[in-house]
């Protein structure tokens, strides 16, 4: 049996493994494996063990104390389990790095890659590690104390969590492909910054919206089983919008970094 063919059920299989364990819907799991085959493209084995930290994390830190989180999942949009929108929006931008990687082999592609799940980790760390932290966490808009699952909202817990997942990928991209420290550096930093992008345009642009039936303000078009009223927000700049933005976003600003210094 051919390595190519391997490494094609491997991803399959993973996709499979995503949907039974509920961390992935159908949707999610056939969205994972297209992601997967794309980073394969570009970074064979390498690219799959980085895309497979992030996921894997990620993964769990969502299923960690989810009981705890019951009443939080109110207020977004989604739960833990990941649909096809999710998976684009934390893994597509990766995808695309990785093939604009395979046609013209530029190292720059790698550190954008590196990056983009860097703050897709960075990003999730901080949601559902800051998500149990004992005080309220301060709205970036007013820098008043607000309910827990805003968007937009920081607090010290989620903050220092957000730098470990940054840290995560950067060194994990450190010992896969053999980058120096000052790359290596570039990805945990631009990382953290996909996740203050993201913090900002949840904060100003990100959509809210309110149930009147029972008062709630949420990220859900639907809630009570009857559809929500948008209060704040940009039209198309919902979760999944932010977090496709913040990570390449961040890419881009490395990339033209990099360019500058270098």
């Amino acid at each position: 049996m051919s390595e190519a063919l391997l490494i094609f059920i491997a991803i399959l299989l993973t996709g499979l493994a995503g949907y039974f364990l509920k961390s992935l819907t159908a949707s999610g799991a056939f969205a994972a494996i297209l992601v997967g085959l794309a980073v394969n493209l570009g970074f064979g084995v390498k690219g799959l063990f980085l895309l497979g930290a992030f996921f894997a994390s990620s993964s769990i830190w969502s299923k960690y104390k989810s009981s705890v989180k019951n009443k939080i999942e109110e207020k977004l949009a989604k739960g833990a389990t990941r649909d096809w929108r999710q998976v684009a929006a934390n893994g597509g931008a990766a995808g695309l790095f990785s093939i604009l990687y395979y046609f013209y082999n530029d190292s720059t592609w790698i550190l954008a890659f590196a990056i983009c799940l860097a703050s897709a980790n960075s990003d999730t760390w901080a949601s559902e590690i800051g998500s149990l932290s004992r005080k309220d966490p301060i709205f970036i808009g007013s820098f008043k104390r607000i309910e827990k699952g805003t968007s937009g909202a920081i607090s010290l817990l989620g903050s220092m969590a957000a730098l470990a997942g940054a840290l995560l990928i950067s060194l994990s991209s450190f010992w896969l492909f053999h980058l120096g420290f000052f790359d290596s550096t570039l990805i945990f930093l631009f990382g953290y910054l996909g996740n203050v992008i993201d913090t900002l345009l949840g904060a100003f642009y990100q959509q809210v919206y309110v149930c009147e039936q029972c008062g709630i303000k949420t990220e859900k078009k639907n809630h009570c089983q009857m559809r929500t009223i948008q209060i704040k927000g940009s039209a198309f700049i919902d979760n999944d919008m932010v977090n496709l933005l913040s990570g390449f976003l961040a890419a881009i600003i490395a990339i033209v970094f990099i360019h500058l210094v270098m």
